[in-house]
């Protein structure tokens, strides 16, 4: 028996002095392997040197024309619907909306089947023909809030970095208080726009300030000089009108027609909504391109600090006018 005790000790002496080194590594290998597997986890307040992606900028779309629905000859406003119906975005309406009178029952019967299709997004102005009632009632009844304050015809909005203002631009009309200087339209004009000093601004009416239309007093309106006047000091862009029944977009100029590819405002008369035609005469100083036998709709893109025009004709016509052009009061991001 003594001989098998001291073997079974010396047995057990020589397997504890073989699993003590293993005891000892084995913390070591595993804390070995710990600090060796890289770390998964970000802080969330940590910085991140990837480069981040910009987000596009988002551009607004404006689109419509003047002189439209004519209860006589429907055709031409069903064809430049069937253009809108396309092209979704903000719908302006620059006056004379439904001929001959302006009537109640004439925006029911008659611009209610074309036009009227988008009047949820639908900003209208007035013309003479909502005038042919004195305060323009069929017309303020038919677009209640959407036309701004009931019997002013005057109101803005805004298209993402653009200011929209909308006209009256029927000075003589009952209550208006014309469009001189100290009018009322023209002093909510000045705060308006002194309210909105880094936007780029847009206007539009019924009545031109220039045009090329054979007729001159119906074509071209110096009582609007005041208000150009207003938009030009703050810097305004584009200013839209119809009452000449055909298209002409003009050079930047300022309100006294003189050139100013830096500072002018630039005028697209865009007649076209599908009442009738009326021919051109010889071109005015800075008008650019003329066209009086093709109804269609004037589409413009806001983004910020620039914008696109694109006249688009009617089905099957080829007329078309496209540019583009910056905005003054945001000149670091029109490029």
């Amino acid at each position: 028996m003594p001989g098998y005790t001291g073997r079974r000790n010396k047995l057990v002496f020589q397997l504890v002095q073989g699993l003590v080194p293993l005891v000892l590594l084995v913390p070591t290998c595993v804390l070995a392997q710990t600090q060796s597997t890289p770390s998964t986890h970000r802080p969330k307040h940590g910085h991140d040197n990837a480069p981040k992606k910009k987000l596009p900028e988002r551009a607004f779309v404006l689109v419509g024309a003047g002189d439209i629905a004519s209860c006589e000859y429907p055709d031409g406003a069903r064809a430049t619907a069937k253009l809108i119906e396309q092209i979704p975005g903000t719908v302006f309406a620059a006056g004379d909306l439904v001929y001959e009178k302006g009537s109640a029952e004439e925006f029911k019967n008659c611009y209610e089947p074309a036009w009227g299709r988008f009047k949820d997004r639908t900003r209208p102005a007035l013309g003479n023909h909502e005038y042919e009632e004195p305060t323009a009632s069929g017309y303020f009844q038919y677009w209640g809030a959407q036309a701004g304050p009931a019997g002013k015809g005057f109101y803005s909005y805004d298209l993402g970095a653009w200011h929209i203002v909308v006209m009256n631009t029927n000075c003589s009309a009952y209550g208006l208080g014309g469009c001189g200087k100290g009018s009322p339209q023209e002093t909510w004009l000045k705060e308006d726009l002194a309210k909105h000093p880094n936007a780029c601004v847009l206007a539009y009416g019924h009545h031109a300030l220039f045009s090329s239309g054979v007729f001159k007093k119906h074509a071209v309106h110096p009582e609007l000089r005041q208000l150009w006047e207003d938009l030009y000091a703050a810097q305004a862009d584009l200013v839209l009108a119809g009452h000449e029944h055909s298209y002409e977009r003009f050079a930047p100029q300022d309100p006294e027609g003189k050139a100013d590819a830096v500072n002018g405002i630039r005028e697209i008369v865009a007649g076209t909504g599908g009442r009738s035609h009326d021919l051109l005469g010889f071109a005015t100083p800075n008008s650019e391109i003329r066209e009086w036998d093709t109804y269609g709709v004037l589409k413009l893109t806001l983004a910020p600090g620039k914008y696109t025009w694109e006249f688009i004709p009617e089905e099957g016509k080829s007329f078309r006018d496209s540019g583009s052009g910056g905005c003054h009061n945001q000149p670091t991001r029109a490029k």
